[in-house]
């Protein structure tokens, strides 16, 4: 069931144009992510949901009450919206309590009760509740910046950037253990990030902006696996793009020949394939080049960037020793050495992007 619905929204500061048409569908209960490059109007979007900025046209609707279109526009404080800015925004005069109590009213005989409330939703000791700010990690600033959202039980979570200040391990054990307890609580949420394995990893729904637009909206394995052309393509990681004959569902490419996923094209067509996608087997004495067949290749390791679990190889392929080395993702305990012999074969098939409109 839709319960947001962001209609044609558009943006502008001056002559800057920051929202160009800018429509999309959040289902309840879900989360959504919304990723792009600085400059791209993700923030700008996020603060016109929030009802801190006001669109100069366009419409939104949320859980069926009209926010905000030519002649409305819902203040901020009665959207039922919650928000999570960057870092925590904490004030840190306060203590945790008074923090997390912020938009409770004071004299309420259940305001002590719901911040213990809250407290525990997040996973965080009640004896946390006296301390101030900075006398917690970061992590447990950003779970106390969520638990303060929360405490008026909003429609709709907003986050903006919320894990960007913590460091790589603290990040993903903050942004899995908040995508759980928004999961549990069963509320409808919207992350804006330029982090292309948060978004893909927390999000049910990916939405790229470039430029002021949505450039493509769908499940984070679709827009990753089958992305709308070769800039979005890149930015959610690594890609090797290239131009190949398409027949059949089938190209020819220095790879070898590689099954597509569009049976229908037919002609010079880009493709894209990720460099997860491509196995090498190492060549040595007791492993002789075999007979080469036409779904594989050979080709020589020029560099090896070892991190741990996962080892990152440029490889040159021998047929085309003019072309530019591909990259190769491998296991750390598997990477061969510089000036080692190779076979190369494509695993799952390549994507074929869509004609360009003219």
């Amino acid at each position: 069931m839709t319960f947001l619905h962001i209609s044609a929204v558009r943006k502008s500061y001056g002559s800057v144009q920051a929202l160009s048409g800018v429509s999309l569908a959040v289902e309840k209960g879900s989360h959504t992510a919304i990723v792009g490059p600085s400059g791209s109007g993700k923030t700008t979007l996020l603060r016109i949901l929030a009802g801190f900025e006001a669109p100069d046209a366009g419409q939104l609707v949320l859980d069926g009450e009209l926010l905000a279109d030519a002649t409305t526009l819902v203040p901020a404080h009665r959207r039922g919206i919650g928000y999570v800015p960057q870092e925590g925004a904490l004030f840190p005069h306060l203590s945790i309590a008074d923090n997390v109590g912020f938009g409770l009213p004071r004299h309420d005989a259940q305001r002590k009760h719901r911040i213990e409330e809250l407290m525990d939703m997040v996973a965080l000791d009640r004896a946390m509740l006296q301390r101030r700010p900075h006398e917690l990690s970061g992590g447990q600033q950003q779970r106390v910046a969520l638990a303060r959202a929360l405490a008026q039980r909003p429609k709709l979570m907003l986050m903006d950037e919320p894990f960007s200040a913590l460091d790589t391990g603290l990040r993903a054990a903050t942004r899995k253990a908040v995508a759980q307890l928004l999961d549990k609580a069963g509320i409808t949420t919207i992350l804006v990030t330029h982090d292309q394995g948060e978004a893909l990893s927390f999000a049910d729904q990916v939405a790229i902006m470039r430029n002021g637009q949505l450039v493509q909206t769908g499940a984070p394995r679709d827009v990753y696996l089958r992305p709308a052309d070769p800039l979005t393509a890149e930015f959610l990681g690594e890609a090797l793009v290239m131009q190949a004959p398409v027949s059949q569902g089938w190209c020819q490419c220095p790879l070898g020949r590689i099954a597509v996923d569009d049976a229908q094209r037919s002609g010079m067509a880009t493709v894209m394939l990720r460099p997860e996608q491509l196995h090498l087997e190492v060549l040595d004495d007791t492993n002789p080049a075999p007979a080469l067949d036409d779904l594989a290749c050979l080709g020589v390791v020029q560099e090896v960037d070892f991190f741990g679990p996962t080892c990152d190889l440029l490889v040159s392929l021998n047929e085309h020793p003019q072309d530019k080395p591909i990259h190769i993702h491998t296991a750390g305990l598997q990477a061969p050495a510089p000036g080692a012999k190779v076979r190369v074969r494509v695993q799952g098939m390549a994507h074929v992007f869509p004609p360009l409109a003219l």
